[in-house]
């Protein structure tokens, strides 16, 4: 019988630049040229830093962070969609249904479901379909 190698790991992601995946190289990489593009507008010193180190700690973040397991990309990601897509909220309360004498089952009243041609026909199709669904 033939053996063959089965891959392991195939979850953790291949390190090409160094320590780096690609992703994190180009995350690490539209981090620098945010930055870079920021040196080159020429801003006033008290609007670079504070840009610089926001843009380089988000980027930062997207390349190395984990929250509670998930990568930080994909916490951003639900954050976005949650805050831009409508959501739809239903409350339906549930009647509660009071037991009468006339419902509760006794020897002195039984209730008797009228059949007509149609419920009949609609509970025959009904059963010849889910037999044909199950077999």
């Amino acid at each position: 019988m033939q053996q063959f190698q089965v891959p392991q790991f195939i979850d953790i992601e291949d390190k090409v630049f160094g320590p780096l995946t690609v992703k994190q190289f180009l995350y690490i990489l539209g981090g620098t040229s945010c930055v870079v593009i920021l040196w080159f507008l020429r801003l006033p010193s008290f609007l670079f830093w504070p840009l610089a180190a926001i843009f380089g700690g988000f980027f930062f973040s997207l390349a190395f962070m984990k929250v509670n397991g998930q990568p930080f990309v994909l916490v951003v990601n639900n954050a976005v969609n949650h805050v831009t897509q409508s959501r739809f909220y239903v409350w339906k309360r549930a009647e509660k249904k009071e037991a009468t004498k006339a419902m509760l089952p006794g020897p002195e009243q039984q209730y008797i479901p009228k059949l007509t041609k149609s419920k009949l026909k609609d509970l025959a199709w009904s059963l010849d379909i889910k037999s044909k669904v199950v077999r």
